[in-house]
């Protein structure tokens, strides 16, 4: 090999950003540019993720939210426990699993949703930086308080089960999103309510199959 092009090589490698998974997920990232950043981090012993963000909301016509995610095509699952650390600032904060079409503010996306106060619903956002609306534009569960929240993909079908610890799996609803093409992002995310603070959720027993 060429000593110039050895060289110049090894800068490369040195100067460029090296991108290290955070356990099984690829990324993570602040979508939306929130104000105070987030972070992901992931405790092997303990098969833990630890997911803290802030933002302003995931609605309207643009989200800010932590988001921690693959890249993936066809059918899959995705499947964890959650639980919230501390008492929150607002009872809206957010937290669950988005299955999305970009890292844009306004991408088209679906998301199984458990809120801080326990309400628990599946949202979804059909276009380009299109207003997401209440309640045309979301599928309330009848109970509250879930652990377990599981998101499918089935063609162009967004399918949302959820289980209370112990209790069986409940399916809260599903939608069509074909707008969401074949090539997405899926994975966890975390959204404060509050562009003023940063909330964390706990996560376990993820699993993407």
């Amino acid at each position: 090999m060429n000593p110039i092009y050895s060289m110049w090589l090894i800068f490369w490698l040195i100067l460029t950003p090296q991108i290290k998974p955070i356990g099984i997920f690829e990324k993570f990232e602040d979508i939306g540019n929130p104000k105070l950043k987030g972070s992901a981090t992931f405790d092997p012993k303990s098969e833990t993720y630890t997911l803290t963000g802030s933002g302003y909301n995931i609605w309207f016509e643009r989200d800010e939210f932590s988001y921690l995610f693959n890249t993936m095509e066809g059918d899959f699952t995705l499947s964890a426990d959650f639980e919230w650390e501390g008492e929150g600032v607002d009872p809206h904060r957010k937290t669950g699993w988005m299955i999305r079409s970009s890292t844009d503010d306004g991408a088209i996306h679906c998301s199984a949703v458990l809120h801080g106060d326990g309400l628990t619903v599946l949202q979804w956002r059909v276009a380009q930086d299109e207003m997401m609306r209440d309640p045309e534009d979301e599928i309330f569960a009848v109970n509250s308080h879930y652990k377990t929240l599981v998101l499918e993909r089935k063609g162009n079908t967004i399918i949302f089960r959820a289980a209370k610890e112990g209790g069986e799996m409940e399916e809260i609803g599903k939608h069509e999103i074909p707008a969401l093409g074949g090539k997405v992002l899926a994975g966890l995310y975390i959204n404060s309510h509050n562009p003023e603070v940063t909330e964390s959720i706990k996560i376990t027993n993820v699993k993407i199959h």
